[in-house]
């Protein structure tokens, strides 16, 4: 069990029990965040970075690390999230391994890591905490709530539970509910992790660790994070050189794009719990941002009340595909906001937006320029 903590990495202990929407409470809880820029006199030119599953609170370098970001090439000085201008805090998801409270962190009941003791994590409590970061900073109303694909659905999440906290939005593709692909691929690779005979219900550790349920789950997510047309165009059907096939493995590593799935998860499987990606990933299937409308997505998207909006996506997007994004920004303009929905030609899917900074760069700056 363990925890990957930035530095640099700024904290808020909770001084009060988080209620979670399944019931029970996070008592003694910390959020991990950081922020650049400088608030405004007026207090109005704050933006609050809500992120995808896996990313910590370090979005970009600053004074205490000027290590680069995940998103390094939007935010910072004369970037198109510009820093001059903007204050800007990115809050590492409740539920993370990334500073945040989540299962590998300490029970301060048993002193023991929480594991699968944790309360069911709905991405409705991913929104309350960030919240509560929102409120310690002094900061009575955002300029702007920015979410990327899980960050997406907190960031609704927030605006709908926060009524009157942020005048406008963007929302980089993100989901008003997860749809049944979604649903199927992490069922997967939550079963990748369980069926790993290390994970031991949830009681692992470093010496005996689910690393091949991890491998499963990352390499699933990295296929899903990308477009087919991209993958083509990258690998192709180029082969390993031999001396980088293993001779006593018959079914072993054969072309380049299973050398990269495997490189990509082997960097990933010692740096993030698995625990934490069972819950965080659990949490985006649950949501629905219209649960408490009867089920009605359009009616929960409706009764979000801000001034301006933008939904981004992509077309080669098959996790989180542009009818989704369609739908936040007809969602929200019925409930009276100037929204606008931005369809992009990327070949990189659902991950365009971590890497595709042309397109989306302007975009965003443009948005942010007429608030």
């Amino acid at each position: 069990m363990s925890e990957f903590i930035p530095p640099g990495t700024r904290f808020l202990a909770l001084d009060a029990p988080l209620p979670m929407k399944r019931g029970g409470r996070l008592q003694q809880g910390r959020l991990a965040y950081e922020t650049w820029g400088t608030p405004s006199a007026a207090g109005d030119n704050s933006i609050l970075i809500l992120t995808g599953l896996s990313p910590d609170a370090h979005a970009a370098a600053h004074a205490d690390n000027p290590a680069p970001g995940w998103w390094e090439a939007m935010l910072g000085p004369g970037k198109p999230i510009d820093t001059d201008r903007w204050h800007v805090v990115c809050v590492n998801s409740l539920g993370s391994c990334k500073g945040s409270t989540g299962p590998a962190s300490l029970d301060p009941e048993t002193a023991a890591p929480y594991r699968l003791r944790f309360p069911e994590l709905s991405v409705e409590d991913v929104a309350d905490a960030a919240g509560r970061v929102v409120d310690a900073l002094g900061i009575d109303r955002l300029a702007c709530v920015i979410g990327n694909s899980m960050g997406g659905m907190s960031a609704l999440a927030f605006l709908l539970r926060h009524p009157g906290r942020a005048r406008a939005h963007i929302n980089i593709s993100g989901a008003a509910r997860a749809l049944p692909f979604s649903i199927a691929i992490r069922s997967l690779q939550r079963e990748a992790i369980r069926l790993d005979p290390a994970w031991n219900d949830g009681a692992y550790d470093q010496a005996h660790y689910p690393e091949s349920g991890m491998r499963m789950a990352r390499k699933l997510g990295v296929i899903t994070y990308r477009s087919a047309l991209e993958w083509d165009g990258r690998f192709g059907r180029v082969r390993l050189d031999s001396d980088r096939r293993a001779d006593d493995d018959p079914f072993g590593l054969e072309f380049e794009v299973e050398s990269y799935l495997e490189a990509h998860a082997r960097r990933f499987v010692r740096n993030f719990d698995p625990n934490c990606y069972l819950y965080l990933s659990r949490s985006m299937d649950w949501f629905d941002i219209g649960e408490t409308f009867g089920g009605d997505t359009d009616a929960g998207l409706a009764a979000i009340r801000i001034e301006r909006a933008l939904a981004i996506g992509v077309g080669t997007d098959i996790l989180f595909p542009l009818q989704q994004q369609e739908q936040i920004a007809d969602g929200l303009r019925a409930g009276g906001a100037a929204s606008h929905f931005l369809p992009l030609d990327s070949p990189q899917g659902h991950d365009a937006f971590l890497v595709d900074i042309a397109r989306f760069g302007p975009a965003i700056r443009g948005f942010l320029d007429a608030l």
